[in-house]
C-alpha cells in the first residue's frame, strides 16, 4: 500500500475545460485518488469556473490525504484565467514554473 501512495501519477488536462468537461475531469481525478499527482495544464486554452472548482476541490482532497497535487506545467491561458477568477494556485505550482 505504501508503494501505491508514493507513486506519482500524471493527468493531462483537455484544451477546453468547460461545463461539458467537468464531469469527465471529476471522474479522472477520482480514478487517481490515493496517488501523488502531477497535473499537466500546458495544453489548456480555456477554463470554466466549474472545472476550476473541481481542480481546487481535488487539491484540497489531496492535501487532506497528505499527498502531492502539483501543476507540473501550465499554459498562459490557464494561469491567466485562474488569476482572473481569483484562484491562487502558486502553492500548487512545480518549482520550475513558479512565476
Amino acid at each position: 500500500m505504501a508503494a501505491k501512495k508514493s507513486a506519482k501519477k500524471s493527468l493531462s488536462l483537455a484544451p477546453v475545460l468547460d461545463l461539458n468537461e467537468a464531469g469527465a475531469l471529476h471522474a479522472k481525478l477520482l480514478e487517481l485518488k490515493g496517488s501523488n499527482l502531477n497535473i499537466d495544464a500546458s495544453s489548456v486554452e480555456r477554463v470554466g469556473t466549474l472545472c476550476a472548482q473541481v481542480l481546487m476541490a481535488a487539491a484540497r482532497t489531496w492535501e487532506r490525504d497528505n499527498l502531492a497535487f502539483t501543476f507540473a506545467k501550465a499554459s498562459d491561458p490557464f494561469m491567466k484565467t485562474m488569476q482572473l477568477i481569483g484562484v491562487n494556485i502558486d502553492h500548487l505550482l512545480a518549482k520550475e514554473i513558479q512565476q
